[in-house]
């Protein structure tokens, strides 16, 4: 299948390589973003790289409904330790997703033309973000692109121990509570699957995504 619009196109994702890089350059408008997710495809890349589109072999996701909270972090979430809000600071969240310092990682994928663009989404609607916070002070949250029925999650940060734990349990009931059908997490990494992300085929996630 292909995937047109007039002006934009991206290969079939059957066409990744195997790493799993589709397409090479393009820009971050709001269409070409719009286009690629409903695609099935993301753009990753440093800051020193052209832009480069994804559509890997294997899809990290969390099906909402089948999801269970470890009794530990439900603990957590019931102390009321933490007040939490959607899309009351989308800059900021993004921002801090940008500046957070991250365990094995000297730099960071979300370069300023990104959190342009994405604030662009989220103006539009098209992107969301989840708050965490502490005595009045932004302390966790994600951000990530919504499609209606896969959200797709893009990076979260947290400044105190469990707050984007916290933002990711919430983002997922509130996913099953409006009938979502997955929350796309993209690529494995360890803490994704510590916190009960799976993988999936992508032909399966093509599946859901065109369902």
């Amino acid at each position: 299948m292909y995937y047109v619009t007039q002006k934009l196109y991206f290969p079939p994702v059957e066409e990744a390589s195997y790493e799993g890089i589709l397409a090479v350059g393009g820009d971050l408008s709001t269409e070409r973003l719009l286009l690629a997710y409903r695609s099935g495809i993301f753009p990753w890349f440093e800051a020193d790289e052209p832009i480069l589109w994804w559509s890997p072999a294997d899809r990290m996701v969390v099906n909402p409904h089948d999801y269970k909270v470890k009794k530990s972090l439900r603990n957590i979430i019931n102390r009321d330790i933490f007040k939490i809000t959607f899309n009351q600071n989308f800059e900021a969240v993004i921002t801090n997703c940008q500046q957070i310092k991250r365990v094995g990682q000297n730099g960071t994928w979300i370069t300023q033309d990104m959190i342009n663009a994405y604030c662009k989404l989220h103006k539009q609607g098209f992107a969301q973000s989840v708050e965490v916070w502490q005595d009045d002070e932004l302390v966790g949250g994600l951000y990530g692109v919504d499609l209606g029925i896969i959200f797709c999650g893009e990076s979260m940060f947290s400044k105190v121990p469990n707050a984007s734990k916290v933002a990711f349990v919430k983002l997922i009931e509130y996913l099953k509570e409006n009938k979502y059908r997955l929350l796309d997490c993209q690529v494995h990494n360890d803490h994704l699957e510590k916190l009960g992300a799976f993988e999936i085929s992508r032909d399966s996630f093509m599946r859901i995504l065109e369902g």
